[in-house]
């Protein structure tokens, strides 16, 4: 069992029940990602711990507080409910809280703390914590400055190296200054050994616009997908090794997750399809390496949980290589919350149950205003 004290500590800041936001969707490639995380915190919330208002974002980016059934959410058919009003977050402390538009007046609801169980740009990237510091609301994850940092590759990179962290080695690509092919393969050549190399936008996450690049023949499509999601994308050496995540939770003092979970894609890396929809990827709890390995990979995650300047969560994805010692992939400060995401089922296999990790991130949000 991780976390022997979480119950009392948890009751003794959750004495009266809270109001909590939980928002969903965005105007994000990981819209849909989203929706699936969403329906399982909305299934497993403890009601009776906590009033729950909903609030779907869209595609388009328009704000719907919602009221209808969870399991409308899957298939988008929640948008089209006769019940959602517009709303919104007011940035005014004084609302405290969502401001909800109906038959031309407007109501307020005041959130005890706000839950975006949302990916990607305008979620993790620190647009919503942002938002939620300006209006005076606890908010699950870490900050403005970690959240936009852990979500750009490029600076993440740049923090971790500074830490003595190890990563993959890389160089970043701008979309309005981009070399010639032959000047990129020089570059990859000298910097990263040569082919193959993974290119990725610096502002995207669930692999979304992510290949697997093995000769300079198809460098310039991939470079083009990526740019589809970025102004500016991040060519990695690819490593050998197991891929490995580990799950880190807590403010001042955060604890890595008892076990680390490994993964094993069936393609040529683990992609959106695989993490979400299918069965391209074999994941092993715990993962099938020693106990020194274990021990290295989580201790190197709370390291970077803290240099990065995390509190919350976060989920840390790793390369262990054949010598035993390992590269840092990257951080997840929203990780997926589905009903196979590996962060979930981390704490659950140290000891806690789903409600109660919930009910453990709100109280870290709480304890951090």
């Amino acid at each position: 069992m991780v976390y022997p004290d979480i119950r009392n500590r948890r009751d003794s800041l959750m004495m009266e029940k809270r109001t909590i936001g939980i928002l969903f969707g965005g105007a994000s490639s990981e819209h849909d990602v989203s929706l699936m995380s969403a329906t399982s915190v909305l299934e497993n919330i403890d009601r009776k711990k906590y009033d729950v208002v909903m609030v779907g974002i869209t595609r388009d980016g328009r704000w719907l507080r919602y009221t209808g059934e969870v399991n409308k959410l899957i298939d988008h058919s929640w948008e089209e409910d006769s019940g959602n009003l517009p709303a919104f977050l007011s940035p005014d402390r004084a609302v405290h809280g969502l401001v909800t538009l109906r038959d031309g007046q407007a109501e307020t609801t005041r959130l005890d703390a706000v839950f975006p169980v949302m990916h990607g740009r305008f979620a993790e990237d620190g647009s919503m914590q942002g938002l939620c510091d300006l209006a005076g609301i606890p908010c699950v994850g870490p900050d403005v400055c970690s959240s936009a940092i852990c979500m750009d590759k490029e600076y993440t990179h740049i923090v971790l190296d500074a830490a003595g962290i190890k990563t993959s080695d890389w160089f970043c690509v701008r979309k309005g200054a981009v070399p010639s092919l032959l000047d990129l393969e020089v570059k990859i050549a000298i910097k990263l050994g040569g082919f193959p190399v993974f290119v990725k936008p610096c502002n995207a996450g669930s692999s979304v616009g992510v290949s697997k690049v093995k000769s300079s023949d198809e460098l310039e499509e991939a470079m083009m997908l990526a740019f589809q999601h970025d102004q500016k994308l991040l060519i990695e050496r690819a490593i050998s090794g197991k891929e490995v995540e580990v799950a880190v939770m807590g403010n001042d003092s955060p604890e890595a997750s008892v076990h680390v979970g490994e993964i094993v894609p069936k393609l040529e890396f683990y992609d959106y399809n695989s993490k979400y929809y299918d069965d391209t990827a074999d994941l092993y709890l715990p993962a099938r390496i020693t106990e020194e390995e274990t021990q290295l990979i989580r201790q190197t995650a709370v390291k970077a949980f803290k240099a990065l300047g995390c509190r919350g969560l976060a989920r840390v994805d790793f390369f262990l290589l054949p010598d035993g010692s390992c590269v840092l992939n990257e951080p997840n400060t929203l990780p997926g919350f589905t009903k196979i995401s590996m962060y979930p089922k981390l704490f659950i296999d140290s000891g806690l149950t789903y409600p109660e990790i919930i009910d453990r991130l709100i109280t870290l949000a709480i304890e951090a205003e």
